[in-house]
């Protein structure tokens, strides 16, 4: 197993910074044995639905679960269109071919790496039902255009946010434009468990209802199944876990932006490499800081070489991955997507990364363009 002298995150790092209080709380659910659902859950729902603004939140087993469950909630059925960005994790896409509708994809803007508004449009038919933007790499994607898009043709707007914690556009929190918004919890996530876990947000007490019935087995209370529902729990330990790391969200991700601000100032004016865009009203919350480079590979093999764990994230667009052939879609369809997918490379990037660290990885960067 590789040692990395910068890895690409360090989660052990996290948990020693807050050890007492994590600690303390997974005895506090042993000693209960309140492991699945239970008082632990129900806080950490309150918890996260008061930091984000927000009526309700509904937990669950982890992000794509959350996006199947809104989608479900949402009515998506056969013959229904639903808009992704090209660009993204799969499970943006996969859970509208799972809830029974068709998914189109839109492209992306080539410096934000967010859904295209101008591309939007063309992508409405009668059967169109409702948008996914995608907060991707923790940069809030253009929720003014595409809320505009949504009102004018009567569609509604689920939020992918499992990359965008405390993001913000316009001064408001991403995960308060649309109908509901989905998180994901995963550990490497900025609110991440030590497992996994997602949740739903919504101001719809209707829509909550329904959302907490679709995850609970088709029911609210044990026993009741008004519906066909699935078994997506948060269990009661990560529920405990998260519910200690929100308290800390603010502060690290701060940090994370300090971390950003500092790779630019070391990495700016090298020949071909591409630094993080943000657009103006937004606030990246960087899950990720993604340069972009036209030799991507070679220079995720230079940093490996030199210490420094990369990801790319992620390496094929959506509309060119094996499971979507069928849509027989071509790279001229998609050309910011299919232009970004060959040259981002995700630095490491975590609240606890040193300064020394950071400079290791501007100067090897700075190296390899030498």
């Amino acid at each position: 197993m590789t040692t990395f002298k910068v890895p690409f995150a360090d989660l052990y790092a996290q948990y020693l910074s807050v050890k007492d209080e994590i600690d303390s709380a997974i005895a506090q659910v042993i000693r209960s044995s309140a492991f699945i659902r239970g008082p632990m859950v129900t806080e950490f729902e309150a918890g996260f639905a008061e930091k984000m603004g927000v009526r309700h939140c509904v937990s669950c087993a982890n992000g794509t679960d959350a996006l199947y469950i809104a989608l479900r909630a949402l009515g998506v059925g056969a013959g229904d269109e639903v808009i992704v960005p090209a660009h993204s994790w799969i499970s943006t896409s996969a859970s509208v071919t799972q809830a029974g509708g068709s998914v189109v994809f839109a492209d992306t803007d080539g410096f934000t790496y967010t859904i295209d508004p101008s591309r939007i449009e063309e992508k409405i038919t009668s059967r169109t039902v409702g948008i996914v933007p995608v907060h991707l790499y923790g940069q809030p994607a253009d929720m003014d255009a595409v809320m505009a898009i949504a009102r004018r043709h009567g569609l509604w707007v689920l939020e992918d946010c499992a990359q965008a914690h405390l993001a913000r556009f316009g001064g408001r929190s991403v995960g308060t434009f649309g109908s509901v918004a989905a998180f994901s919890f995963y550990p490497g996530k900025n609110l991440g468990a030590m497992g996994d876990g997602g949740a739903l947000l919504t101001n719809d007490q209707t829509l909550a209802e329904q959302m907490a019935r679709l995850a609970r087995h088709g029911g609210l209370i044990k026993g009741e199944h008004v519906i066909e529902g699935i078994n997506s729990r948060l269990d009661g330990l990560q529920a405990a876990i998260l519910s200690v790391k929100l308290r800390h969200l603010a502060t690290w991700t701060l940090r994370r932006q300090r971390v950003a601000t500092e790779y630019s100032r070391l990495l700016a004016g090298i020949e071909g490499l591409l630094l993080p865009q943000v657009a103006a009203g937004r606030e990246h919350v960087y899950h990720l800081y993604v340069v972009g480079h036209a030799r991507r590979d070679e220079l995720a093999q230079y940093l490996s070489s030199h210490g420094i764990q990369t990801v790319i994230n992620y390496p094929v667009a959506l509309p060119f991955l094996p499971a979507y052939t069928r849509l027989r879609h071509r790279p001229e369809d998609f050309p910011d997507a299919h232009s970004n997918q060959s040259r981002v490379l995700s630095l490491p990037m975590f609240a606890e990364i040193t300064d020394a660290q950071i400079s290791m990885v501007a100067e090897a960067v700075r190296g390899f363009a030498a």
